[in-house]
């Protein structure tokens, strides 16, 4: 990770502390930096498909903010999965799986295309890009504008 990029995260972190504690009640403990993150995006594409998605992701999210795991370990990763109701045995060989490796990297390429260099970043509709933590009323303005814009938007 570039030295200016680092700079950047660390004077950011105070303020995007106190909007996780006001904002959402979360106190960020968060996981170890600079790790390998991609087996958990495999893994998340993984759950997605099972339907387990909406269940996997806030354990994940949970593990690593706020539980500082680190969410590079393959049995952290296994033991979120079984508590997300997925086959532990399944999710573990699923990490390996060429299709769930092409479906992370063209997230990353659509990141990429759209300039996103850093988290949290949110897409919308796959266009409508809302950068960095926000306060719950700026992503219900994004999430309005939008459809304001597009009332079909499926969000």
């Amino acid at each position: 990770m570039p030295p200016e990029y680092q700079a950047r995260i660390k004077a950011m972190r105070p303020q995007f502390e106190a909007m996780a504690k006001q904002q959402y009640g979360v106190i960020i403990n968060q996981g170890p930096s600079g790790i390998n993150s991609r087996p958990a995006l495999i893994g998340a594409k993984f759950a997605e498909a099972q339907g387990k998605g909406e269940a996997y992701h806030p354990l994940l999210l949970s593990a690593y903010w706020e539980q500082a795991q680190d969410i590079s370990d393959l049995g952290i990763l296994g033991g979120l999965a079984e508590a997300a109701g997925l086959d532990g045995e399944a999710f573990m060989a699923a990490l390996g799986d060429v299709e769930y490796e092409q479906q992370v990297d063209a997230d990353i390429l659509l990141a990429n295309e759209l300039g996103i260099n850093g988290v949290p970043a949110l897409i919308f509709e796959r266009k409508y890009y809302v950068a960095g933590a926000q306060p719950y009323e700026v992503l219900v303005q994004a999430v309005e504008q939008i459809r304001a814009q597009n009332p079909n938007a499926d969000l």
